[in-house]
Formats: structure tokens, sequence, C-alpha cells
């Protein structure tokens, strides 16, 4: 709103397209979101925006600036697990832990208390601390039978750090019930648990493919459309 009418039009439909393309084809996002930002710079949500699509190119400096400046400007905490995130990104897991223990995760709502206990835990995995990771993951938001939009992905990297840690019965618990809470498949659970299990995957269609092609070799190992663009001593077609 505080631009004038074009520019604002043409800063959103940048944004738009940040939206749009942000999972599928992050570059192209980023493209979009460079735009944005040369168009108008000061604006908070052009700021946000260009840092989560930096950060979806693992672009860890620039997202930091970007959430930073955002933060700056809107004063809000909202960003915080996020930024820590990218300290992870950025190989100082140990920054990353600091900002777990600032005042402004107290401020944060429940949902982003839980991303930043999961980024925690991340840290605490990069320092190989992995008994330390699943201590930081076990939470009332853990135990809850209640279903969250996050409680799939916090389920989740809980097993996944029981399993490194070799606790493999466990692990295979969790998974489950990650894939229980998971409605919307925005985790491969069902697929860890099918390797923890020994379930093989094959290619069942490139199976038939070849099982048809063998039906159409006749006795002579010749293709039977091979045969039909078989030409007559004279050159023409047997058709």
């Amino acid at each position: 709103m505080s631009l004038p009418k074009t520019l604002a039009e043409d800063v959103a439909r940048n944004l738009v397209m940040v939206a749009r393309l942000i999972d599928e084809d992050p570059e192209q996002a980023y493209a979009y979101s460079r735009i944005a930002l040369r168009l108008a710079s000061r604006v908070a949500a052009v700021r946000e925006a260009a840092g989560f699509a930096a950060y979806a190119t693992q672009k860890y400096s620039e997202a930091l600036a970007e959430f930073r400046a955002a933060k700056r400007m809107t004063g809000s905490v909202e960003l915080w697990p996020v930024m820590a995130d990218c300290e992870r990104g950025l190989g100082r897991p140990e920054r990353a832990m600091a900002m777990a223990g600032e005042p402004e995760v107290q401020k944060l709502d429940k949902a982003g208390q839980v991303e930043m206990r999961l980024v925690a835990a991340g840290a605490r995995r990069d320092m190989g601390q992995i008994d330390a990771a699943i201590v930081t993951l076990q939470s009332p938001e853990l135990a809850s039978n209640a279903v969250h939009p996050w409680t799939p992905r916090l389920r989740y990297a809980y097993a996944d750090a029981l399993l490194a840690a070799g606790r493999e019965d466990e692990a295979r618990e969790w998974f489950g019930k990650a894939l229980e809470a998971d409605k919307d498949g925005s985790t491969d659970a069902s697929d860890r648990l099918a390797e923890l299990d020994g379930v093989e995957f094959v290619d069942a269609l490139g199976d038939d493919e070849d099982e048809d092609r063998d039906e159409d070799r006749d006795e002579n190992g010749v293709a039977d459309d091979a045969k039909d663009e078989a030409t007559d001593k004279d050159g023409t077609s047997e058709a």
C-alpha cells in the first residue's frame, strides 16, 4: 500500500511468481524475487520473499541478510527460526544454538517454537551431539496425540534422530506415528518405514514393457515391427 499503484502491481506480480515457483523451480523463483527487490527494497514483504527465495536456493548468507532486514522493518520475531537455520546452512550450528536460547523464542507462537526446536535439534546433530538432539526434540508437543501442521515433521525428525543413534525399533515406531499424522505427504515416512522393513520397490511398468518386448519377437529373434518395415527385393514395401 505504500507504493504507487502501477509499481505495487508490478511488485505483486513478481511476488506471486515467487510463491508459485519456490517449491518446483526455486532458481526461477529467486530470479523473480530479485526483480521485486530491485523495484521495492524498502517493503518488508519483498525482503521476506527475497529471503525465502535465497534460502530455497541455499544462498544462506543472502537469505539471512534479507530476513534480518525484514525483521528490522516489522519488529516481528516470526523469522527467528529460519534465521537460525541459515546459520546452520553457513556451517555455524553453535550460533543457531545460541539463537535457540534468546528471548525472541519466547515471543514465537507454538508453531514457531516447534520450528525452533527442530532447528536446535538439527544444530545438535551438526555438532555430532545425537543424544542431545533426541533430548531436544522430546517435548509436550511430541508426546501429544493431537495433530497439528507441524506434527508430522516433529515426529519424523525424532524418528530420524533415533535411527541415527542406532535405536531402530523406536525409530520404526515414530516413523509410523509420523506417517499417521502426515495426511498431505509432507514427509517420506512411508519410504523410510519400507526401508527399515527391507521392502524393495521395483519398476513394475518397466518389467511389463520388457515382457511385451519379448513377446513381440519371433523365433529368430526378429521383432514384429521390424518385419513390417521389411522391403522386397525391388526395394518396395511388402505391404
